[in-house]
């Protein structure tokens, strides 16, 4: 699996551009510049701020059906972080002098699907859907900031960076998996398979190309670094991806 390597630092006149390694040893090593990929302004921020708003509803879910109180008020603490992301990137639609809903909604029912397929049957798949697609999701925006406009790209990365708890998630999990250790098969093929589902909503996210056709040469360094990272998060809980 690829090194993570962190896309994003603050933008001056245009992305910063990993180097990462190409799947072939004797092939030199590329470079991918993530602002070529950064789809229109209001593309990008409908898509975000109605992801981070899915997110907000994902994690809500988690906390109703919570089986403790401490797991409840815990579990709110991250919803709470997530809807302010989502706060945030939406006042950017508006300071562009548009309205958030008219912006997010071409991509309600993309997300509102990929919310009812990373539902989870129980608590412990919640919990595991919001952890893990929260991160991928937060990595890949994150990382595309880079390539809008000046006047908003640092401040939609602030958004996006800002801190938002995941750790208390991880915990819970962890502390679930150690209580139930035979957990740990089901979990890990939830994992894996809401990497699938996770990758189509960031692919709804990249500039399209000229033709209309998906240039896999330069998508595919950018999903590795995501999948590496996805990886990391189910390694820490003692998963398989």
């Amino acid at each position: 699996m690829l090194a993570f390597v962190k896309w994003f630092g603050r933008r001056r006149s245009r992305a910063a551009a990993p180097t990462v390694r190409s799947r072939s040893d004797a092939a030199a090593a590329r470079r991918v510049d993530l602002a070529e990929l950064t789809p229109s302004l209001l593309h990008y921020l409908g898509l975000a701020s109605y992801v981070q708003l899915a997110l907000f509803e994902n994690l809500s879910r988690a906390v109703q059906t919570a089986p403790t109180a401490d797991a409840k008020e815990a579990v709110s603490r991250v919803a709470a972080l997530s809807l302010e992301k989502h706060h945030a990137l939406a006042g950017l639609i508006v300071r562009h002098g548009n309205q958030p809903g008219p912006v997010m909604e071409p991509f309600a029912a993309s997300i509102d699907e990929f919310q009812r397929r990373t539902r989870g049957a129980d608590w412990a798949e919640t919990l595991l859907a919001c952890y893990l697609t929260a991160g991928f999701l937060d990595d890949f925006f994150l990382a595309l900031a880079g390539g809008l406009s000046r006047d908003y790209a640092d401040d939609a990365a602030a958004a996006l960076a800002a801190d938002n708890a995941h750790d208390i998630l991880k915990d819970r999990l962890r502390d679930l998996i150690d209580a139930q250790p035979r957990l740990s098969s089901r979990l890990a093929l939830w994992g894996r398979r809401l990497v699938g589902d996770t990758m189509l909503v960031a692919r709804a996210g990249l500039a399209p190309t000229a033709n209309g056709v998906p240039d896999e040469e330069r998508i595919e360094p950018v999903f590795s670094e995501l999948i590496a990272a996805h990886s990391r998060r189910m390694d820490g809980l003692g998963l398989t991806a």
